[in-house]
This record gives C-alpha cells, sequence and structure tokens, in this order.
C-alpha cells in the first residue's frame, strides 16, 4: 500500500478562482485545512462578495468528527466534501503546527461566531441564526446585539427536532434566502448539522454556512462553556465530560481510544481511512 503524506497542499480551496492554496493535515482519511482567523476572514469576504455562488460550507472537525465518519460513509462524504474542513481539536492543531511548521488556529464554532460579528458592523454582515433548543436562536441574537452594536439579525427559526415535511423545509429554504444573510449558523447537533447543510448546500445561495454545534448552547445559556484557559490547554473535553458524564461519556472514552488506534494505523501506512466515498471537495463548493 503506498503510504500518503499527512500534510499536503489543497489545489482546489475553494475553486480555481481564488488564490491561496491552504496546507491541509489528513486525520483517518479526512483532510483539515490549515487556517487562520486572518485567511478564514479573507476567504469568507471572497465567497459572500458574490451571491450567485451556492452556500460555502464549513465543518469544525475533531476526534468526534473523525471517528463518527469512520463508521458513516454518508458522514465521511459530508465532512470530506465540505467547502472549509477546520481544525476544532487543540491535539489537531499542536500536530498541524509541527507538522506544517506553519500558522493555524483552533476553528471553534463559538469563537468564530464571536470573531466575525467583531467585524459585523464595519462589513455589514447579516446573520441568520437556525437551530438550538426553543427561544436559543432569540437568546444568541440578544447577546449579539448587545455585545456588538451594528450586527445584523435578519431571521431565526427553531426546526422541530422530528424530520420535516417537504412543504415546512421549503419554508425554510425560502425564510433563510428571503433574508438574504452572509452567514448561516446552523446548530442542530453533530453530525445532524452537517448533513442537513450538506442536503441545502446548492439551495442556499451566496451565503456562508456554519455548522456552530453546541454555540446555541453556549450562547444561550442552557450549557456552562469551559473557562478559556481550560479551552486553550486541550482540556475542555474533559471540563465537558465532568459536566454532563451521562451524554458524552462515550464521545471522550470509547471515541478517543479508537481514533488513536485508527491513527496510528493510518501514519504507519497498514490502512488508507481515505480509500472511500467521495473525493474532497467533490460535490460541494470547492470544485466551483
Amino acid at each position: 500500500m503506498k503510504k500518503e503524506s499527512i500534510v499536503g497542499t489543497d489545489q482546489i480551496f475553494l475553486g480555481s478562482d481564488y488564490g491561496y492554496r491552504p496546507e491541509t493535515l489528513r486525520l483517518l482519511g479526512l483532510r483539515l485545512h490549515c487556517l487562520t482567523y486572518d485567511e478564514m476572514h479573507r476567504a469568507f469576504d471572497w465567497w459572500i462578495s458574490d451571491r450567485t455562488r451556492p452556500a460555502l460550507t464549513v465543518a469544525l472537525i475533531n476526534v468526534n468528527c473523525c471517528v463518527s465518519a469512520l463508521w458513516d460513509r454518508n458522514i465521511f462524504d459530508c465532512y470530506n466534501s465540505a467547502g472549509v474542513r477546520g481544525i476544532d481539536s487543540m491535539p489537531f492543531l499542536h500536530l498541524a503546527r509541527v507538522l506544517t511548521k506553519g500558522r493555524a488556529d483552533r476553528l471553534y464554532a463559538p469563537d468564530i461566531l464571536l470573531e466575525v460579528a467583531r467585524r459585523a458592523a464595519a462589513k455589514e454582515y447579516k446573520f441568520f441564526l437556525l437551530g438550538g433548543m426553543p427561544g436559543a436562536s432569540e437568546a444568541i441574537a440578544a447577546m449579539l446585539l448587545r455585545e456588538f452594536p451594528g450586527v445584523r439579525i435578519v431571521g431565526t427559526a427553531c426546526p422541530p427536532f422530528r424530520p420535516m415535511s417537504r412543504i415546512e423545509d421549503l419554508e425554510l429554504v425560502n425564510q433563510i434566502n428571503n433574508s438574504e444573510p452572509d452567514f448561516v449558523w446552523i446548530g442542530l447537533g453533530s453530525p445532524k448539522q452537517d448533513l442537513w447543510i450538506q442536503d441545502h448546500r446548492n439551495v442556499l445561495r451566496g451565503c456562508v454556512v456554519v455548522a456552530s454545534g453546541a454555540t446555541f448552547d453556549f450562547f444561550s445559556g442552557r450549557v456552562r462553556q469551559a473557562p478559556r484557559w481550560i479551552r486553550s490547554s486541550g482540556f475542555e473535553w474533559l471540563y465537558r465530560l465532568f459536566h454532563d458524564w451521562g451524554r458524552l461519556w462515550k464521545r471522550y472514552t470509547v471515541y478517543n481510544v479508537v481514533f488513536i488506534v485508527c491513527f496510528l494505523l493510518e501514519v504507519l501506512g497498514l490502512k488508507d481511512w481515505a480509500a472511500r466515498g467521495v473525493k474532497q471537495g467533490e460535490g460541494g463548493a470547492a470544485t466551483l
């Protein structure tokens, strides 16, 4: 078996018209983009400059995502075809910085929302918030308006927990498109939110769609977020496990062990986890 390098370069990042080609880190077959926040902002601004484009999809990858993708080909294809595949793990980030000898940032959904919101007034960004528990989107909207004067919230929605009918789905898509947001923040839980984004990437126009996960729980006050020093140390998973053992024990125990074993097999060239599913960017924004 030919041993593929862990690091590489995404030659189709955002399409042929975009000049920057970021380095990538391969983890269990998924090629993650090694991006700084400045590089992320430039990519976002370039994308939303043309409203005729389909949505730019943003998947933020951690251990849970990698292992979930390992066990489900649909999830693997979903993550691998995202336009931006961000590093959302401090161990991943440290590995990326060592192997690429370059700069990269952890693209963590709560921080991305705050970083983009800080630029919202100057850039005249418009936000649409979709997901969370009933009332969560409205609570986040109120927080953003309070903390970042000038941010424009053009819509909120909380879809039902049951599968939506075709008519309900069409009404939601029309609601989003008619509001013409620059950013759509999706908080439906992983991987449900990523699968929803993949299914709707070609019907949402000219915006950046970010899988935002626990952001809705944190900023609506439903779940306590780890202090910044814990997040920076790489032990946020332990903090969350301690505070929500019943729901997260499998993710932070079994999944961590599975990831380590499978990653070693990949590094040693004994297993090619990428030999499955679609190629990176296939069917998504990155192929334009």
